[in-house]
């Protein structure tokens, strides 16, 4: 289960159809700032300083007051910028319309570590009417994912971190939500208030570590969406074209795949056996956007990646009506490698426990509702024989079924569907005992 298109469309409403966030990238955008942004870079710089970019839009004084709610604070914001931005359209309107959206890119959807604002997206900006078009909700996907697969010697991250927060409440509710004040408003990230944690950075950390280490499979959602209509939410038209899709991300020198394909059970599919894919398929030079010392042209370096991203990549599809032959091959490659985290390794009896545990409830409710599907069919056949034989108001003048019966065979109906459900339940528990198993043996092995 990853983060996917569909994920950002929901909680963040970001465009996520429309062109590839693609482009030039520059080792130097110091002359390109001083005529699109009319700020002070330093000579062969790409980075804007943040104070004179907030300075320059009225917004360095403008943070939250202590005791100062969210509607406030935006009235006052808005108060601000009335008052320091231009009111008419021109050239000092597009002047300022371009610092915003360096300053919102750089330090918001794409933000990275440090105090500067970057200039790569600055190119895409110098035609106003052209930036509505880019899908921006696919190359911060693309961000994420980046900044999720950072070195984990670092000590700070980047990215808009609160998508994976609301991301985690939506699909994994057992670590702990926020406030639900808004139920059923959207997008989905303004349903919830945080709560604010006062307890040391290092304190909450560790506790999150456990919670996501001890995590109960069971409580996992993995299709959150699947009793949220589309009321309200037009950009969902052409934003579903591009669900449950395995395509190439574009960010300018970040073109990453999204392989949903690894994740068809977040589809409502059975998870087929796949190809696990090596990292970093497609060779770029350098994770960062200042390793880049020539003018590429990543519509050019990148083209058939951009024309994956035009076809909308590739349907994932699964023929699979149990998830064996995946399991199977997922304990060959990792099988004496699981481990939950740098501190933890999986317990794999204690799991083993849990699923035989499980599987002996699923027993018990399976060999019930076999029972109780028995009985309703032996009832049923008793109120038809007797009706059959005339002695009984079982049938109607009309020779339809009486009210008993109908309500007999729905219920026989019902039992035996149920009967059913449980019988597939048991059947994969089973299987991933025996596969939790089979990988407790090779890890032994791989250990021993």
């Amino acid at each position: 289960m990853i983060p996917s298109l569909e994920d950002v469309s929901r909680i963040t409403v970001l465009r996520i159809y429309g062109r590839p966030v693609s482009g030039y990238t520059y080792p130097c955008y110091h002359g390109l700032a001083e005529r699109l942004l009319d700020l002070p870079v330093e000579h062969r710089s790409s980075l804007v300083p943040r104070v004179a970019l907030q300075e320059s839009l009225g917004l360095y004084d403008a943070g939250k007051n202590a005791g100062e709610s969210e509607d406030e604070y935006l009235e006052r914001l808005a108060r601000v910028s009335r008052r320091e931005l231009a009111s008419e359209p021109g050239p000092q309107a597009d002047l300022d319309l371009r610092r915003f959206l360096v300053l919102f890119l750089g330090r918001l959807l794409f933000a990275t570590r440090g105090d500067a604002v970057h200039c790569r997206f600055l190119p895409l900006l110098e035609d106003l009417g052209e930036v509505g078009g880019y899908a921006w909700g696919a190359a911060f996907l693309a961000h994420q994912y980046n900044g999720l697969s950072a070195s984990e010697r670092q000590t700070s991250t980047s990215g808009f971190y609160p998508f994976l927060q609301f991301w985690a409440y939506l699909h994994l509710p057992a670590l702990g939500r926020g406030d639900l004040a808004r139920p059923g408003l959207v997008p989905i990230e303004r349903r919830w208030d945080s709560r604010r944690d006062t307890r040391h950075l290092v304190d909450q950390l560790e506790r999150l570590q456990e919670a996501i280490d001890s995590h109960p499979y069971l409580d996992v959602i993995w299709q959150p969406y699947l009793g949220e209509g589309s009321e309200g939410q037009p950009w969902l038209v052409q934003a579903r074209p591009y669900f449950g899709r395995s395509v190439w991300l574009h960010a300018l020198n970040l073109v990453l795949p999204l392989n949903l394909f690894l994740t068809q059970h977040s589809l409502g599919l059975r998870q087929s056996a796949v190809e696990f894919p090596v990292r970093d398929r497609f060779t770029r030079p350098g994770r960062s956007f200042r390793g880049l010392h020539d003018t590429t042209d990543w519509r050019e370096r990148a083209r058939e990646q951009i024309e994956n991203w035009e076809r909308k990549g590739n349907a994932v599809k699964s023929d699979a009506t149990t998830d064996d032959a995946y399991l199977q091959a997922y304990a060959l490659k990792y099988g004496g490698m699981v481990y939950k985290s740098t501190r933890h390794q999986v317990d794999v009896a204690g799991e083993i426990a849990s699923l035989r545990a499980l599987l002996h409830s699923v027993m018990q409710d399976r060999e019930t509702a076999q029972r109780q599907a028995a009985e309703l069919r032996s009832e049923l056949e008793k109120v038809r024989s007797t009706g059959a034989g005339g002695a009984s108001s079982s049938r109607d003048a009309g020779g339809s079924p009486s009210l008993l019966e109908a309500r007999l065979a729905g219920a026989v109906l019902r039992a035996e569907e149920a009967q059913r459900h449980l019988e597939e339940r048991e059947r994969d528990l089973r299987l991933t005992t025996e596969h939790a198993m089979d990988l407790q043996a090779q890890r032994d092995q791989y250990q021993g």
